[in-house]
C-alpha cells in the first residue's frame, strides 16, 4: 500500500480519454476528463477538454436573451467556490451570534463528555467547527484566512460536494479525535473545544496530498504545518492539538481516495471509499458507548 501524500501509480484514470497512450494527471475544469497537452484548450475558467470547448462556442453563439437568462447561473456553476463563501458567511454569522447572545457558545461547543451514554449529544461534534473563540480573535481570523487560501482551490478541484464532505469530514475526524484522547487524560472529558481548526487542517492535509500527486513543491506547506502544529504544544498556548491532528489525518485520507480514483469510471469507487472513511469515523464516535473512559474526580 502506497503513503499518503507520494506518488501514486499510474492507473487507467491517468491517460488522455482521447488518446489512451498518452499518460497526463491535467483534468478537464468541467467534465473532470484526463486529457492531454494536445487536448489542453487554456480558457477563463481553465483547462477544458475539445467537448466542452465546443459546448462552450454553442452556446456563445445562442441569442443574446437566452446567454443573459443563463448568466448569472453559469458563472455560479462553473468557478465560484460557492461552499468555501458559504462557510465563511455561516461561521462568520455564528460569530457575530456568539458576541451579542450569551448561551450560544455553550450550546454549540464540544467536550468529550458529551459523547457518554447519559450525556449524549452527538450534534456538538460537528456544531463546534463552526464556533469560535470569542476571546481571542485571531483564532476566527486565522482559520476563515486559511479556508479562503485554500479551500478555493480544493473545492475547484474536487467539485462542490466533494469539497464539501471533505470539511465537514475532516471536522467531525478532530472531534473524534479530541473525544479519544478522553482515554488518556480524564481530566479533558470536561474541556470543552470550538473551533474549525480540524476541518482547516483537513484541507491542509488534502493540499498536500494532491500538490504531491499533481509533482509540486509542498515545501512551503509543510513548513507552516509544522508551525501551527507546534503552536498546540507550546505552554500556556490554549489549543487543542489533537483536532489538528485528527483533521490532518481524515484530510489527507479523503484526498488520497479522490486522487487515486478520479474519472468517471471509477467515481463509484471514488464514493465508496469516502463512505468507507465516514463510516469509520462514526464507528470511532461510538467508542465510549462499547468502553467508558475513566472520569475525572469531583
Amino acid at each position: 500500500m502506497s503513503q499518503y501524500g507520494e506518488r501514486v501509480p499510474v492507473s487507467a484514470a491517468d491517460a488522455c480519454y482521447r488518446h489512451p497512450n498518452r499518460q497526463s494527471f491535467i483534468l478537464c475544469q468541467r467534465c473532470g476528463r484526463t486529457i492531454c497537452e494536445e487536448c489542453q484548450t487554456q480558457s477563463s475558467v481553465g483547462v477544458l477538454c475539445p467537448e466542452c470547448m465546443r459546448e462552450g462556442s454553442k452556446r456563445a453563439q445562442r441569442p443574446l436573451s437566452s446567454r443573459v437568462r443563463s448568466g448569472v447561473a453559469s458563472r455560479v456553476s462553473s468557478d465560484t467556490p460557492v461552499v468555501t463563501y458559504t462557510i465563511l458567511i455561516l461561521s462568520g454569522l455564528v460569530f457575530a451570534a456568539q458576541l451579542i447572545f450569551s448561551g450560544v457558545t455553550q450550546a454549540l461547543w464540544y467536550a468529550p463528555v458529551y459523547s457518554l451514554p447519559g450525556n449524549f449529544e452527538p450534534w456538538r461534534m460537528l456544531t463546534s467547527v463552526f464556533t469560535h473563540s470569542t476571546g481571542f480573535l485571531p483564532h476566527i481570523l486565522f482559520n476563515m484566512y486559511a479556508l479562503w487560501a485554500f479551500g478555493r482551490q480544493i473545492e475547484l478541484a474536487f467539485g462542490r460536494w466533494r469539497f464539501l464532505g471533505l470539511y465537514l469530514i475532516a471536522g467531525f475526524a478532530g472531534s473524534v479525535t479530541v473525544m479519544l484522547w478522553g482515554y488518556t487524560s480524564p481530566s479533558s472529558m470536561v474541556v470543552a473545544v470550538v473551533g474549525a481548526s480540524g476541518a482547516i487542517f483537513g484541507i491542509f492535509g488534502a493540499t498536500f496530498v494532491v500538490g504531491r500527486a499533481l509533482g509540486g513543491n509542498m515545501t512551503s506547506l509543510v513548513v507552516m504545518l509544522g508551525i501551527n502544529f507546534a503552536i498546540g504544544f507550546m505552554p500556556g498556548v490554549s489549543v487543542s492539538w489533537q483536532a489538528h491532528l485528527g483533521g490532518l489525518i481524515a484530510g489527507a485520507l479523503y484526498a488520497a481516495i479522490v486522487m487515486r480514483n478520479r474519472g468517471p469510471r471509477l467515481r463509484g469507487a471514488q464514493l465508496a471509499g469516502i463512505a468507507l472513511l465516514a463510516a469509520a469515523l462514526l464507528a470511532l464516535s461510538a467508542a465510549f458507548f462499547l468502553v467508558l473512559p475513566a472520569l475525572p474526580l469531583g
